[in-house]
């Protein structure tokens, strides 16, 4: 698939003013990556001359993702249209190619293997410009292909510009080309801005060359969809599922088992091994490493975990950067946040979280805890309601506990502290010096028994209960005899006033 004689250029300097955001266009996110990192991605693949990408807005910000994947950047300042980001490219490829290969940023659907094939036919018509085309049912807002009777491009009509006749033509435009470099550039340098937005546009060179009697041809992609944009919120929605669905289909055919695959969504850069099992609504994000005969139930997320065979994570667990070993159990309701490394058959349960922590073989941490910056050993049993105090209010100290250690319910150990290898903690202590192998360590107030104290309190609580309603009568008939003498005094007051 390698084209050594072709380059590639991505135009990447336009703003996306329709899906109203203050993020480059290019760098919106679809199937796990950002668009234009896709559209490298397929690029590299046919080994051309060079990559050049052309940005302009949000330039810093697109530069930071393209640099590392060995793109080479050309700024547009000011954006005057495709035709002049091309005119900005020319001097980054000087004559190291003879053909080249143009395409949008924000088309990230598109495969290698069609480019390839479209830059082949391209050789072999020796045509000047040819147009990789799409099939649409609706092809409403696309510019629109009108061919010859040889079969070759006759122009590219806007979508505006169409008569009524026109409007029937579902062949469009995918704003994907491949040039001859030596008949392109004459007609760029010959470009004028004569349009409402001032701009150099590239299908106008293509009609320049059209009409200076050069062969432009156009290729159908086999799927349309692989020319879909992404000019507002629901174009990359529908951009995304698509990836969702490449790698989910993938993936089955790999080996993998999806109950309803519909609900599960997977990164591009994502394995799974075969025989392993994915119920719905699981997300596996980032570059996740998911080996054979795994399990991960029902609405659980994992983004960059490594799983070992035969793990199983159970509903509603969510794991971040962490090595999950061989036949390792997690959840449910469990949380990974970051650095963790559960090594051969360790158990986490319900509740519990674990951050920059390290779990033995056959660990076992079942319910209600948190184990933070701490190392245990192997076959070591934590209770519920552990904890790892490993903050201070200015740094993070470690906790290291043993093998074969027994931590009682309820206990909190108080870092920096380390457990010997054996030893029992009781439950409720609060651990604040270092416990030495096979000792008992007991953290906690004394025990008080105080013998007929419950009996006694009962008997109080009884007769409060007696006197609570003699209390309440006594208090309705004080409270009707104070009516009456109001009553009555009220009454002589108006006998006085009559008799005066």
């Amino acid at each position: 698939m390698a084209l050594p004689d072709c380059a590639i250029v991505i135009l990447a300097a336009g703003k996306g003013t329709r899906l109203k955001s203050s993020v480059a266009k290019v760098l919106h996110r679809a199937g796990g990556l950002p668009l234009i990192e896709h559209v490298v991605r397929a690029c590299q693949r046919l080994k051309p001359r060079a990559i050049v990408a052309v940005v302009g807005h949000h330039a810093e910000d697109v530069s930071a993702v393209l640099k590392p994947l060995g793109v080479q950047i050309v700024i547009q300042e000011p954006q005057r249209g495709t035709g002049h980001a091309m005119l900005m490219a020319r001097r980054a490829l000087g004559s190291r190619a003879k053909y080249a290969v143009v395409l949008p940023g924000d088309a990230p659907l598109v495969r290698a293997e069609t480019l390839a094939e479209m830059a082949r036919i391209h050789r072999q018509s020796l045509s000047a410009a040819t147009i990789l085309s799409a099939l649409l049912e609706r092809p409403e807002g696309y510019g629109r292909i009108l061919r010859r009777d040889d079969g070759t491009v006759e122009a590219i009509v806007e979508d505006s510009a169409l008569t009524d006749d026109q409007r029937a033509i579902n062949e469009i435009n995918s704003s994907i080309y491949a040039f001859t470099l030596a008949k392109l550039w004459p007609c760029l340098a010959r470009l004028r801005p004569d349009n409402i937005h001032r701009e150099l546009y590239l299908t106008d060179a293509i009609a320049m060359l059209r009409a200076q009697g050069e062969s432009v041809g156009a290729l159908v992609a086999a799927d349309a969809e692989e020319v879909l944009g992404c000019n507002t919120r629901a174009d990359l929605a529908a951009v995304d599922e698509v990836f969702r669905r490449r790698k989910r289909a993938e993936l089955m055919a790999a080996g993998v088992s999806m109950l309803m695959p519909g609900s599960i969504l997977i990164d591009a850069d994502v394995t799974v091994g075969p025989d392993t099992l994915l119920e719905p609504g699981v997300q596996l994000l980032g570059k996740s490493r998911i080996g054979a005969g795994c399990t991960i139930r029902t609405g659980s997320i994992l983004n960059d975990v490594t799983m070992e065979d035969g793990a199983l994570v159970r509903p509603y667990s969510v794991i971040n950067s962490s090595h999950l070993s061989a036949e390792t159990e997690i959840g449910p309701f469990a949380h990974l946040r970051t650095a963790v490394r559960m090594l051969d058959r360790a158990h986490v349960g319900n509740f519990v979280e674990l951050k920059n922590t390290v779990l033995g073989e056959g660990t076992k941490a079942m319910h209600l805890s948190y184990l933070g910056d701490a190392h245990i050993g192997g076959g070591t049993n934590v209770g519920a309601g552990t904890i790892t105090c490993n903050y201070d209010g200015m740094k993070k100290n470690p906790t290291t506990i043993g093998r074969r250690v027994f931590i009682g319910t309820d206990t909190a150990l108080v870092a920096p502290v380390k457990v010997g290898d054996g030893a029992y903690i009781a439950a409720g202590s609060v651990i604040t010096k270092n416990v030495p192998a096979d000792a008992l360590a007991i953290a906690r107030g004394h025990q008080v028994n105080k013998p007929g104290w419950a009996a006694k309190r009962r008997r109080q609580m009884a007769a409060a209960v007696k006197q609570k309603p003699a209390a309440k009568h006594s208090e309705a008939r004080s409270a009707r005899v104070s009516r009456g003498k109001v009553a009555a005094a009220a009454k002589r007051a108006r006998r006085i006033r009559k008799r005066r």
